[in-house]
């Protein structure tokens, strides 16, 4: 059973975590229960812009400022795959309302309203998505992999991607340069 829900939470990736994927990263939960977590990296640029998803979905732009948002990698998991974080001033085909500040869509309709100036007031686009089977996020927590933050809005669409670990650690009070790795190197 799953005692505490995290959705709605960010996770800060610890030094003890010992997988490259979620090194330095800042995981925002979208879903948690007992069938497992989903969420999304949000402070690890890719090197694809908006502009480039939608000239490959073939969705010309008329709001030519979203051409060079930043697209980032929302981890391991189906990586071909487009996911929105976007306030729920309106909700799109197949949002999921995550909490009253944000929800989370895959589908096309958003990114075309995005590229005619009509989107959601803030959002991040990210590829792919991490995921945990039932049971093994709260076993990286008991492992202490993980810090977990409730999110806000200002961390979620305010706060630069690279401030966005230390104004979140900083939130509860924790300065993340004075969480060193330790521990030596076979």
């Amino acid at each position: 059973m799953n005692s505490t829900d995290l959705t709605g939470h960010l996770l800060i990736a610890l030094p003890t975590l010992q997988d490259s994927n979620f090194e330095h990263s800042v995981v925002y939960i979208c879903n948690h229960g007992d069938e497992g977590a989903m969420g999304v990296i949000l402070n690890h640029p890719s090197t694809v812009t908006l502009g480039q998803v939608l000239d490959q979905l073939e969705i010309p732009p008329s709001d030519l400022s979203v051409q060079e948002e930043p697209v980032f990698s929302g981890g391991p998991v189906q990586p071909e795959q487009g996911f929105v974080l976007h306030s729920p001033d309106r909700l799109w085909d197949q949002s999921l309302p995550v909490n009253a500040f944000s929800a989370l869509t895959s589908s096309r309709d958003i990114l075309e309203a995005i590229a005619g100036g009509e989107g959601p007031e803030r959002f991040r686009l990210m590829l792919g998505y991490a995921g945990w089977g039932p049971g093994q996020l709260e076993g990286e927590l008991q492992q202490d992999a993980w810090l977990t933050v409730p999110a806000s809005a200002a961390l979620l669409f305010e706060t630069p991607f690279t401030d966005l670990r230390e104004a979140a650690a900083r939130s509860l009070g924790i300065d993340m340069s004075l969480l060193v790795q330790h521990g030596g190197h076979a």
